[in-house]
């Protein structure tokens, strides 16, 4: 003996609808956002870009170049605390080389004492990197004849 009830096609396909819009907004959450803490670190430091260059300045309102890079790793993502000069944040961190660089890397310079680290900036990708100068924050080519004679090296701060 078999059973039957009258259900129409419509109730079938209204409820089947129902059951799979429940599932998409009820199911497991797949999706990740993940952060990549190098281009969020590059995109705080572009947002620097303007900031006036103040000796020993470690805020928006004035900059020196280690001041800079502090802030940037501090504030990111990252929330990361590195030491205060370009000398001690050259000692933390993975050495990179120059053609293996990706944003967010600090690259360093001898603007000073030939060999001697006196500069750190943020690599920003495309061969530049956001660093504070005597006229401010800005963008700056590595290519550049005066960046490219005082290059030292890069580190890599973010794991």
């Amino acid at each position: 003996m078999s059973l039957s009830l009258p259900v129409s096609k419509w109730l079938v396909a209204i409820v089947s609808l129902v059951a799979l819009v429940a599932a998409f907004i009820f199911g497991p959450a797949n999706a990740s956002a993940s952060i990549n803490y190098g281009d969020e670190v590059a995109a705080l430091a572009e947002k620097q870009v303007g900031s006036p260059y103040k000796y020993g300045g470690t805020t928006p309102k004035g900059f020196d170049a280690s001041g800079l890079t502090q802030y940037v790793y501090k504030n990111a993502a990252t929330e990361m605390k590195i030491p205060r000069t370009s000398a001690e944040q050259y000692k933390t961190g993975k050495a990179v080389k120059q053609t293996d660089l990706k944003t967010g890397d600090l690259v360093f310079y001898a603007t000073g004492t030939k060999g001697k680290v006196s500069f750190v900036g943020i690599y920003n990708g495309k061969g530049t990197f956001v660093g504070t100068t005597t006229k401010g924050v800005k963008v700056v080519k590595m290519s550049d004849k005066y960046w490219k004679d005082r290059y030292i090296g890069a580190k890599r701060v973010i794991k």
